[in-house]
């Protein structure tokens, strides 16, 4: 591994060659934090895919695009005077400091979840309204409703046990059927997200992560049926003239396969 020298050399150098980028390149020349932040949620994804496939050398190579991302709004900014990339590090480093007590200061805690609350308390000490306003309104649903429960949970609103959980999930359920008999879409649409909110809560009691879980699923589902695609394409039949039971068959073989 890299010394710490050659680490601030490697960041100083990044930063050399942005200063290069903005002045000398035309793209980079144009670009701004708006025409920026797709590409930066996009980078963000892809680093989440190398993460999920556990490529190590990708998620390397995923990090340095959004390293460079960083160091780019950084210098915007600069060229604003509204801050520099001293100001963005100065600055959660503080954050840091301040939220973490237990390590900079006398305050003691007893386990990762006492640490979790305090940093809930202390952001409203530090004058946000509620715990639910560090919650990004772009974040993609199932995201954000995991966030969500995690907020609320540092405050001590949360289910004691799995089982009560689960219960709710049932409750839900039956909820959702009554309204699927009834045929009412909008009802519908509003039970069937109560279900998949439950079921995200309990995923929170399983230890298990709903998104990683979600894109396992269909990662898995993904491959598989491309494998269906590529046999019937070596019987040079098009899947539309296939029966789901001659699919089933090529399905089931996807199914028994290594890393299906």
């Amino acid at each position: 591994m890299n010394s710490r020298q050659n680490q601030l050399q490697a960041f100083e150098r990044l930063l050399d060659i942005m200063d290069d980028l903005r002045e000398k390149c035309p793209w980079d020349k144009k670009q701004t934090m708006q025409t920026l932040r797709h590409l930066t949620i996009e980078e963000t994804y892809e680093l989440g895919d190398a993460i999920l496939d556990n490529d190590v050398n990708e998620v390397k190579k995923e990090l340095g695009d959004l390293l460079l991302h960083i160091v780019f709004y950084a210098k915007i900014g600069s060229e604003t005077n509204d801050f520099d990339m001293a100001d963005v590090c100065n600055e959660i480093c503080e954050k840091l400091i301040h939220r973490h007590p237990h390590i900079y200061s006398d305050v003691v805690v007893k386990d990762e979840e006492e640490v979790k609350q305090n940093w809930e308390k202390l952001k409203l000490k530090e004058g946000k309204k509620s715990v639910l306003e560090g919650v990004p309104k772009s974040l993609p649903a199932l995201v954000k409703a995991s966030r969500i429960q995690d907020k609320v949970k540092g405050v001590g609103f949360d289910w004691e046990e799995s089982h009560q959980v689960w219960d709710k999930v049932q409750e839900e359920l039956e909820e959702l059927q009554v309204e699927v008999e009834a045929g009412d879409q909008d009802k519908i649409e509003a039970e069937f997200g109560d279900v998949l909110f439950s079921m995200i809560n309990y995923a929170r009691f399983l230890n298990v992560n709903p998104e990683d879980a979600l894109e396992r699923t269909n990662k898995k589902f993904i491959k598989r049926f491309q494998y269906l695609e590529s046999k019937a394409g070596e019987l040079g039949k098009p899947l539309m003239d296939m029966t789901l039971a001659e699919m089933d068959v090529f399905w089931e073989e996807a199914k028994r396969l290594p890393n299906k």
